[in-house]
């Protein structure tokens, strides 16, 4: 194994359950492999591949061998963590299904579209893969298992380093380490009702037929995310990223009812419900945000600049500041750091917003900005200050500047190395049989058959 699963391996794509009914199943029963009792098919192997390309990636030369080899190491993970009795509930693979689901649904625009491609219901999309998902979590947890106790020491890290041909070192750009407090200012209470009463007068238009749900949106409905298909949105009743109170408010209403206006971190929402199925249900909504004056901007710059003191003269640090006055709901569970597309707190240039970059060329290490007013998400008025932790200059890897990034790389090739030694260890204990012909595309897999080398 040359890198470590990225997840193990399912065979839950949008190409896999998107075979309509009448498509030939030449390859359907064409078996690969067979690991114990669990088989291989050829053709969840030529779907994933087909998925890959489908997302936008690159599939690579010996790709079909790649993913061969992940299926049956994923077939071994998974035989091992039930014969260990390694804990997955149902619950967590109805999670993890209806996580899939929705995430595929986001991607093809709706639930019609998804079961339309897939020629099933999504309850048979979903009946047809809980195998395979309640595998793959058995061979992620197993996985955990055999790495969890794998550290690495400075001098492994220098080992690994040493390794690397010095004409091959990457080159990185200039990174920045970046932490904000931000301050969205409220509005005044007489805007608030004024935009309630606009919202009390909207549903009575709706609610006497004076006015069409959809002409309303586009002409008053400050959501640009919904504006163009008149309000409309897929919900779920677990999905985390959507605000409570509009969810709550949404399951109370039974189909074709609007909502009393309701007010959420966005603004003040009218929401009718258009139909439902269980706890997933689509929905149509107006939003309303009151409008901050330049005085409660002023205000909150004021509050910011009390809470910019307090750091500087070392009452208070950053991150403490940022927990207790920031708005930014991120910082309350990650930190105030940007974090990078890498996950890391190191960012670059082009990652940041054009307003934060005019900021930074008047920072040096250390600085901590004014408080500068922006807009943030669907051009909510904020206020923040900004601190320049620390700034690399453009250069080549090297252990002063990037010993995290090599620590975790070198970590990584030492699970990679357990995990490839465990699974190694394993293969006798395990009846593994790979079709001849696919051995003979894919000599690596020979590995897994012994002397018979395939079917």
């Amino acid at each position: 194994m040359r890198k470590l699963l990225a997840g193990c391996f399912a065979f839950f794509t949008v190409s896999a359950i998107a075979q309509p009914q009448h498509a030939a199943k030449v390859a359907v029963d064409k078996i690969a492999g067979v690991v114990g009792d669990r088989i291989i098919l050829q053709s969840d192997i030529q779907n994933s591949l087909l998925d890959i390309v489908r997302q936008g990636g690159q599939v690579p030369e010996n790709g079909f061998c790649l993913l061969m080899e992940q299926a049956v190491v994923s077939k071994i993970l998974m035989l091992q963590a039930e014969k260990d009795s390694l804990p997955v509930t149902d619950e967590e693979v109805e999670a993890d299904l209806d996580n899939r689901v929705r995430r595929y649904i986001f991607q093809l625009g709706s639930k019609e579209a998804l079961e339309d491609i897939a020629g099933k219901t999504i309850y048979q999309i979903k009946d047809d893969a809980r195998a395979s998902v309640k595998e793959q979590k058995l061979a992620e947890a197993m996985q955990r298992k055999i790495i969890e106790n794998v550290r690495i020491t400075p001098t492994e890290v220098k080992a690994f380093f040493d390794k690397i041909p010095k004409d091959s070192l990457p080159f990185y750009e200039s990174e920045l380490e970046i932490g904000q407090i931000i301050i969205y200012p409220k509005a005044s209470r007489e805007i608030e009702q004024y935009i309630l009463g606009e919202m009390n007068n909207y549903k009575k238009q709706l609610e006497n037929k004076l006015a069409d749900f959809c002409q309303l949106v586009k002409a008053v409905s400050e959501d640009p995310g919904s504006k163009d298909r008149c309000g409309q949105y897929e919900v779920n009743r677990n999905e985390k990223s959507w605000d409570p109170v509009f969810l709550s408010t949404a399951f109370r209403l039974k189909e074709g009812e609007i909502s009393a206006p309701v007010k959420s971190k966005f603004g003040y929402h009218l929401i009718q419900m258009l139909r439902r199925n269980g706890d997933d249900a689509v929905v149509r909504h107006i939003l309303r945000v009151p409008p901050v004056t330049d005085d409660e901007i002023k205000q909150a710059k004021i509050k910011l600049d009390s809470v910019r003191m307090k750091v500087i003269n070392g009452t208070m640090s950053f991150n403490a500041a940022a927990a207790r006055y920031s708005d930014d709901e991120a910082a309350k569970f990650a930190g105030p750091f940007i974090i990078g597309r890498d996950g890391s707190v190191y960012v670059t240039i082009d990652q940041l917003d054009k307003e934060m970059v005019g900021m930074l060329g008047k920072l040096k290490v250390g600085d901590i900005s004014q408080p500068v007013p922006f807009e943030g998400e669907q051009g909510k008025k904020g206020v923040r200050i900004v601190y320049l932790k620390s700034r690399t200059e453009p250069h080549r890897m090297n252990l002063h500047d990037d010993y995290s990034k090599i620590s975790q790389f070198a970590l990584e090739e030492k699970k990679a190395k357990v995990l490839d030694k465990w699974i190694r260890g394993k293969i006798p204990a395990y009846y593994i049989m790979i079709d001849k012909g696919t051995v003979d595309e894919c000599p690596l897999l020979g590995k897994f058959s012994g002397e018979t080398k395939g079917f």
